[in-house]
């Protein structure tokens, strides 16, 4: 179940935190050829699934970036919920460390803020450690789970036997960062989840691995259909642990159209179409003085001669 929220204030009652007037205003590393990839998981789900209902979970939230993009395909009936730890103390000193040096200012309020820029209710919030999670959701409720949370493998190693537990059989997950230098942890994790746990590779980007624990050939096939005719796009299929695994690039990726802010600057309005000025009147020549003379002068009939004659 969605939640209201009171106004987002800060420390200072009278400090309100700025609202993003554009999708591009939100801080976060969401690339567009992931958001393309993150719509077409989704409406995938949608148009092959019009009548089924799955709920959605994000593990690591940041400033909302990516939550605020996967809350449009939510459907009724469904439910969201957003698991992170934003200002509440890491669970163990690795962690804390991580959060320290990354994620210094970040803070539920501005996720809030951000959040109801674009959406009328948050989504269901989980304040605490993604090990809780489990514990917050039900087993095999979830149709798409993006794991973006903490980089220690310990941690992302309990996030992916959490995915596997909540999804449904066929059910997305995505997982950030998975190839990153700096991240050795996630990509530990996550390929040894494809090695031990069943977990199926569908396609990676330059940050994120989308598979599924599920059959993952109808998947593959439509999304290879889909990008037959993309123009803007790179991809190739590698054969990764004997399935094949599409491989995008996109780095001039025309991205889905993204959700609105509520706060986005009214257009400014049409010009008011040039007056219209009605041609002049046709003026008729001014008799000479001498017709003038000749009509008060002369007979009638002499006059009305002479007024036939005029040119």
């Amino acid at each position: 179940m969605s939640q209201t929220s009171t106004p987002v204030t800060g420390e200072n009652a009278d400090e309100v935190l700025p609202r993003p007037t554009s999708f591009a205003d939100v801080k976060g590393w969401f690339w567009p050829v992931d958001q393309l990839l993150f719509d077409w998981f989704l409406g995938h789900q949608r148009d092959t699934d019009p009548d089924g209902r799955g709920d959605l979970l994000e593990l690591g939230a940041y400033l909302g970036k990516s939550a605020i993009f996967t809350a449009s395909y939510l459907r009724d009936g469904e439910e969201y919920t957003v698991c992170d730890l934003w200002d509440s103390p890491a669970p163990d000193d690795p962690n804390s460390a991580e959060m320290n040096r990354s994620y210094a200012t970040l803070t539920r309020r501005a996720f809030e803020a951000n959040y109801l820029s674009f959406h009328d209710e948050l989504p269901r919030m989980v304040q605490a450690p993604t090990s809780v999670i489990t514990s917050k959701v039900r087993p095999g409720t979830c149709r798409f789970v993006h794991v973006d949370a903490s980089h220690l493998y310990e941690h992302v190693h309990g996030d992916i036997a959490a995915a596997k537990e909540l999804l449904q059989p066929e059910g997305i997950v995505s997982f950030d960062d998975f190839r990153a230098e700096h991240c050795p942890g996630v990509s530990a994790a996550v390929w040894g989840a494809v090695a031990t746990s069943g977990l199926k590779p569908v396609v990676i980007t330059g940050t994120k691995l989308y598979g599924t624990w599920g059959d993952p050939a109808p998947l593959t096939a439509a999304l290879l259909d889909f990008l037959a005719d993309r123009t803007d796009l790179w991809h190739g299929v590698e054969e990764v642990a004997g399935r094949p695994l599409i491989r995008i690039k996109g780095n001039k990726t025309t991205p889905p159209p993204h959700p609105k802010s509520r706060h986005e600057p009214l257009p400014p309005p049409e010009p008011a179409p040039p007056a219209v000025t009605p041609p002049p009147l046709p003026v008729r020549p001014r008799p000479s003085r001498t017709r003038r003379l000749a009509k008060d002068l002369l007979p009638p009939v002499v006059t009305r001669a002479l007024t036939s004659r005029r040119p």
